[in-house]
């Protein structure tokens, strides 16, 4: 079996709680070595996790001859130039969401993974999660009859650090290196899972505002879209709301019922039909990454088909671009 030992490009929290530990789970791969600018973080980090080499030069991490493939954990701006770097070494990609901060830089990192013949993927782990595996499972067996519509409903209340931005603004609300504010941070993971559900958006339009003034970027979007299928769908974000507003919700409305579910917290999922509510709980592996990471790592042994690829997850950056009037 061929092994994957993976080197990886940044090692914040994410890596942490959702993907880290993943790479050591799945036969036949490993993490070889790890790179931050930072040299007590890198240094830290390699050691609490027992891997081999750590960087602070992400050049040499690519051209450590014992890395093989490349997780590339960073901010969404360096994506495409890691990312880049990387193919051009003939090492694959496995780039955390969004594919980058701009669909322009998305059409950049896969003309170079065309040019090259190295593959790309994208952290979009939800499409291979049990619990939304469930919901497409409904979808597709009719329970809930022709779809009608689909829509996004996301409320949650501003970040003590909003209230407190000084002279330290977070990454998360700095466009040039996020893409756009919390919008383009979670936006993603919906946008991405209703696309592998109904295929992609072809027509996206969005409303967007700063209601609260904590911070420079967009605070609240509205937005109306439109599947290949003729299936229209519509959303709504707001990441300064009251507390007694919180919700975390996509539904999809049939005619012989509906689904409800959220994105972010695995409430139980709710089916209405003539029958009744049925809820319905589907636990997820404790590292919400593994099953993507299993199918990526089997993808790269030459045994398996991993459908999370860089030209897939394109179409996501394309639809917040539009719904933030970037293009």
């Amino acid at each position: 079996m061929k092994q994957i030992s993976w080197g990886f490009i940044g090692c914040g929290d994410v890596t942490e709680r959702k993907s880290g530990p993943a790479f050591n789970l799945v036969e036949g791969s490993h993490v070889e070595a790890v790179f931050s600018r930072s040299v007590k973080k890198a240094r830290t980090y390699a050691n609490k996790h027992g891997i081999k080499h750590w960087y602070t030069d992400a050049q040499l991490l690519v051209d450590d001859p014992n890395v093989n493939a490349i997780y590339i954990a960073t901010p969404p701006a360096m994506h495409a130039a890691f990312a880049i770097m990387a193919m051009r070494a003939g090492k694959p990609c496995y780039i955390e969401k969004p594919l980058a901060a701009s669909y322009e830089d998305c059409v950049r990192i896969n003309r170079i993974s065309e040019q090259t013949g190295v593959p790309c993927f994208v952290a979009y782990y939800r499409r291979h999660l049990p619990y939304f595996n469930k919901v497409r499972e409904i979808v597709e067996s009719g329970t809930i009859g022709k779809v009608l519509t689909v829509q996004v409903r996301f409320a949650v209340p501003p970040r003590d650090l909003d209230y407190e931005l000084n002279d330290k603004l977070p990454w998360r609300l700095q466009s040039n290196i996020s893409g756009g504010g919390y919008f383009y941070d979670l936006a993603p993971h919906q946008l991405d899972l209703l696309q592998s559900f109904f295929g992609i958006i072809v027509k996206a339009h969005g409303y967007v505002a700063n209601r609260a003034g904590l911070y420079d970027v967009e605070d609240t979007v509205n937005a109306v879209f439109s599947f290949e299928s003729g299936l229209n769908g519509s959303g709504a974000w707001s990441f300064v709301s009251h507390e007694s507003a919180r919700e975390d919700r996509i539904e999809i409305f049939g005619t012989k019922g509906r689904v409800a579910f959220s994105v972010y917290t695995y409430d139980p999922i709710h089916l209405y039909t003539g029958e009744g509510r049925q809820d319905i709980e589907v636990p997820n592996p404790p590292y919400v990454q593994l099953p993507l990471i299993r199918s990526v790592v089997e993808d790269l042994q030459g045994f398996g088909k991993c459908d999370c690829t860089s030209v897939s997850a394109t179409p996501t950056n394309w639809v917040m671009d539009r719904i933030l009037e970037k293009i």
